[in-house]
């Protein structure tokens, strides 16, 4: 769902408000299941584990979601604990080192968003 609010709000070439809508809101739907399971517990499966990994990059971007971490306490200090851990510092260090040039351009929309099954580009 996160994907699809990336898509709609940040990538469509053209403005679709019912899309833009449902997936903003779909995408502040599962910050608040992703809350309510954090309210229990200090990382989504207890420990530390592949689960909160996995998650992360989908709540790392959650401004570009149009999402208010504010509003999800329990979220919120998760990605608080997540973005404290040296491994992930370590990456972000990395990235800045490595990424120079803008993640989407011209030509990665068009291979992430002009293809069909028969497509050979």
């Amino acid at each position: 769902m996160a994907g699809q609010n990336h898509h709609f709000v940040q990538y469509a070439s053209q403005s679709i408000p019912y899309a833009m809508y449902r997936y903003v809101n779909e995408t502040n739907r599962l910050y608040g299941v992703l809350d309510k399971r954090l309210a229990e517990r200090d990382y989504i499966a207890g420990d530390y584990s592949i689960a909160d990994m996995a998650a992360y990059p989908w709540i790392a971007p959650h401004k570009r979601q149009k999402q208010n971490l504010d509003e999800f306490p329990h979220l919120n200090r998760w990605f608080g604990a997540i973005v404290a851990r040296p491994a992930v510092k370590r990456a972000y260090e990395r990235a800045r080192e490595i990424n120079k040039q803008p993640v989407v351009s011209d030509k990665s929309k068009a291979v992430l968003f002009g293809q069909i099954a028969s497509c050979t580009r």
